[in-house]
């Protein structure tokens, strides 16, 4: 039972090329609008309408992804669309002299992220049999790591020889990734075998439960990092007394973690469950943030970063392998959706939130007191989840799928 690693890094320059984009997004996009407005609201407003269309589009393309049959595959058509026009556009945002320009490109840009976004998460599980899907996860999410830190540590380096840079250097490289994945990844476009299934005659309800509360989870976890990843430049401005570039570099450590421990913990979740994976992550970021709630000094939050980060990689490479676990045979696109629907919706409402309540109190000091929280409701919903993991047939599983 090997990982082919050749296929499984080659889809991972996918997921480099979108993971280039959003790290330069939320931490410049911010310091652009507080030129228009220093209403912490309506900047969080702002920063959350790119991700509407990805709450409203992502479910309804990964879902339509699932029932294309074309020449280039189920997925492929999609990428070939959204990609080119979403680094054209990410390029043009920082010739933007207005707020209702930035706010229209960034629309637009996000509304041709959400064609293809989940038809190429869906790719992994495509390409790969269920037992070796954390491992397979990890090393994609390894690569979206790696374009995470390229984008804080040197995004913050660029932007301040010219603003524009960061954003050139995220388009060009997502071109590049588009080429690479269209070359090499080789969807099957032989239809003519497959065979329609009979539908289920009754549901799982134990699986629909512990998916409901999984995709809760999801929510909450994303809900604790989104604020803290979209504010955190303003909050080091404020709070920490520091330069929003010095507090890219700050992300960039949480990143490198992220990074590190990427593989590794598709590896924990394959040896000790994906379940008990995850329950330790969410455990782990609730402690190393709740310190954060009352150290200022940058020294401290670096190391706390560095342990944060390891307990994230816990989180995130393991849930979307249990998501799609959960999924029927031909519904891979559509619970990627799902997943997609929750880590979104959570993008849009969060920030707002955070934004409001920031509004409220008068300061940026109780961000890390929200992200506690959320990270602790987020606990309690994975306590409730019991479906997901690999189950004991899936040796069979496995080699029926090798064989197919």
């Amino acid at each position: 039972m090997k990982l082919d690693m050749r296929k499984t890094f080659i889809l991972g320059l996918g997921f480099f090329g979108i993971n280039l984009l959003w790290p330069v997004h939320n931490a410049f996009v911010p310091i652009m609008l507080e030129q228009y407005t220093t209403k912490a609201t309506l900047i969080g407003l702002i920063m959350t309408i790119d991700n509407l269309f990805a709450v409203v589009f992502q479910p309804v393309f990964g879902a339509m992804s699932d029932r294309t049959k074309n020449r280039f595959g189920r997925r492929m058509p999609y990428i070939l669309i959204g990609m080119p026009i979403s680094a054209l556009l990410f390029s043009v945002i920082p010739y933007t002299n207005r707020l209702g320009a930035l706010m229209l490109t960034i629309i637009i840009m996000n509304f041709t992220m959400s064609i293809y976004r989940a038809p190429t998460v869906a790719l992994m599980p495509d390409i790969t049999p269920s037992p070796l899907r954390s491992k397979a996860n990890g090393i994609i999410n390894f690569m979206g790591g790696l374009a995470a830190v390229i984008a804080y540590l040197f995004g913050g380096l660029l932007y301040r020889k010219n603003p524009s840079y960061p954003f050139h250097l995220s388009s060009v490289v997502m071109i590049m990734a588009l080429f690479i994945l269209f070359i090499f990844i080789k969807e099957n476009t032989d239809f003519t075998i497959e065979k329609k299934k009979a539908k289920e005659k009754r549901k799982d309800v134990g699986k629909t439960r512990s998916l409901i509360f999984l995709l809760l989870a999801v929510f909450f976890w994303f809900s604790g990092y989104n604020a803290v990843e979209t504010f955190f430049s303003l909050y080091a401005q404020y709070v920490l007394k520091i330069d929003p570039s010095r507090a890219s570099i700050l992300l960039s450590i949480f990143s490198a973690s992220f990074l590190i421990f990427a593989i590794p913990s598709g590896y924990i979740g394959t040896k000790f469950g994906r379940r008990m994976t995850i329950l330790v992550g969410v455990t782990g970021v609730t402690l190393t943030f709740a310190p954060l709630i009352f150290i200022k000094t940058v020294p401290l939050i670096s190391v706390l970063f560095v342990v944060g980060g390891f307990f994230w990689a816990l989180i995130n490479i393991n849930s979307y392998p249990m998501v799609v676990e959960i999924a029927p045979k031909n519904g891979v696109g559509t619970y990627t959706g799902y997943y997609y629907f929750f880590s979104a919706s959570s993008a849009v409402l969060s920030p707002i939130l955070f934004g409001f309540i920031k509004d409220l109190i008068g300061s940026y000091g109780i961000l890390f007191f929200y992200s506690v929280i959320s990270f602790v409701i987020a606990l309690i919903c994975m306590s409730i989840v019991k479906h997901g993991d690999v189950e004991l047939d899936d040796e069979k599983k496995l080699a029926l799928e090798l064989n197919s």
